[in-house]
This record gives C-alpha cells, sequence and structure tokens, in this order.
C-alpha cells in the first residue's frame, strides 16, 4: 500500500520504490501548496489593514510555525491510524496461516482463479507461492499490502511540515521585501506564479491534464488573497 492509502501494483521490484518516490513528490507538492496559500492569504489581509511591517511579520510567522505544527500532526494522526490497520490487516492474516493453513491455500487458489487462471494452474501458483512465502502472497493478492512497506508516520509528518515552510517563503519574502505600496501586488503576482507551478506538478504526478489544475488552484489561490484582502481592508478602514 502506498503511502496515501491507495494499493499498490507493482510488476518489477523496484517499483515499489518508484511509487513511494511520487507519493512523496504528492505530498511535497500539496504541503508547499498549503503553505503558499495559507499565509499568504494571511499576510495579505494583515497589509491590506496595516502598513506595520512588524505586524505584517508576526502575523507572518505566526502562520508558518501555526501551520507546519498542524500539517505535520494532521499527517502524522492520519498515517498512523493507516499504519495501525496495515499492521492488523498483516497479523490477522499471519494468525490465520497459522491456524488453518489448509483452509488458506484453497483461498489463495480461488483467489487465482478469479482472476482468470486455469484451476489447475491456480492451485499450482497457489501452492508454489505459499511455498516460496504464504504471508506475502496472500498480502499481495488479498490486501495489496507489503508487509515491508508499511507507512511512516513520522516521515509523513516531517515532509508535509517541511514542505510547508517552504512554500511559505515565497509569500513571506513577497510581502515583505518590496515597498508598501507595492507589497499586495507583487505577494499576488509571486504566489499565482507558484501556483501555476504547483498545479502543473500535480497534474504530472497524477497523470492528469495540467491547464485543469493549474486553473483550479490559481483560482482557488486568488479566491482566498481577495477575501482575506477585502477582510483586511475593511478592518483597517474602522480601525
Amino acid at each position: 500500500m502506498t503511502a496515501q492509502g491507495e494499493p499498490s501494483h507493482r510488476t518489477d521490484p523496484h517499483q515499489g520504490s518508484v511509487h513511494a518516490r511520487l507519493n512523496w513528490l504528492r505530498a511535497g507538492v500539496l504541503g508547499a501548496n498549503d503553505g503558499i496559500v495559507s499565509v499568504a492569504a494571511l499576510v495579505v489581509g494583515v497589509a491590506a489593514a496595516t502598513s506595520d511591517v512588524g505586524a505584517i511579520l508576526i502575523a507572518g510567522v505566526a502562520s508558518v510555525v501555526a501551520g507546519a505544527v498542524s500539517m505535520g500532526l494532521g499527517e502524522y494522526v492520519s498515517v498512523s491510524s493507516q499504519r495501525d490497520t496495515e499492521r492488523a490487516l498483516i497479523e490477522k492474516e499471519r494468525y490465520e496461516l497459522a491456524t488453518m493453513p489448509t483452509q488458506e491455500l484453497a483461498e489463495l487458489a480461488e483467489l487465482y482463479r478469479a482472476k482468470g487462471l486455469s484451476p489447475g494452474t491456480a492451485e499450482t501458483v497457489a501452492r508454489e507461492l505459499t511455498a516460496h512465502d504464504a504471508l506475502a502472497a496472500h498480502l499481495e493478492v488479498e490486501l495489496r499490502l507489503d508487509q515491508h512497506d508499511v507507512v511512516n508516520p513520522w516521515h509523513a509528518a516531517g515532509a508535509s511540515a517541511l514542505s510547508f515552510v517552504v512554500g511559505a517563503v515565497l509569500p513571506m519574502l513577497a510581502i515583505l521585501l518590496p515597498p508598501p505600496e507595492w507589497r499586495i501586488p507583487t505577494t499576488f503576482v509571486a504566489v499565482m506564479v507558484a501556483l501555476a507551478i504547483t498545479g502543473w506538478l500535480s497534474a504530472w504526478i497524477g497523470g492528469s491534464p495540467a491547464p485543469r489544475a493549474m486553473l483550479r488552484v490559481t483560482a482557488g489561490g486568488a479566491l482566498a488573497l481577495a477575501a482575506t484582502w477585502a477582510v483586511g481592508a475593511a478592518l483597517g478602514v474602522a480601525v
């Protein structure tokens, strides 16, 4: 099973590592996208209310820290639940193989017959795989699991938190470096470009049309920036 909880259909010994790398890349892109949008939206809202660079900096840093911690914790809890489920399924299958091997062999043969093998071939395949590694054979065919490829919540949490911070760097620089009158326009342009890139990467990883993914993330980011800018401008005038 992959890091995102989807089944991994391996056709060669190296494909598992390819799936793992793609899932890490997907998680990194999503984390960076969250960092870009959430931090940019917050600092744009603050910048619309005040030109005080100290206030913008404090709000931005607080947003980066809170977002990274939240992303890391959320990913850890989610992946830990997935890992516990995978381990429970593996132990259940190990117990069944130890206590009722005959029934498990028949079940494996039936699964291969359901895949299209003739009864004789399915029986032969089931017996040979059982003799080689019964647990691995049942996990692969029944559950699409690999006992050596259980997800790691610490890796997922670290990758998610780090990618969030990396994504947050861009809006922080875009809002702090230009003069006051250029802060919001510069941040908007920088965020739209960055989101277009993350949208393209997401589409490339998933094999989906790039223009649609790019439009989706840039439109969402633009809406978030516009909403927080409007709130910040309204509150700034009110104050």
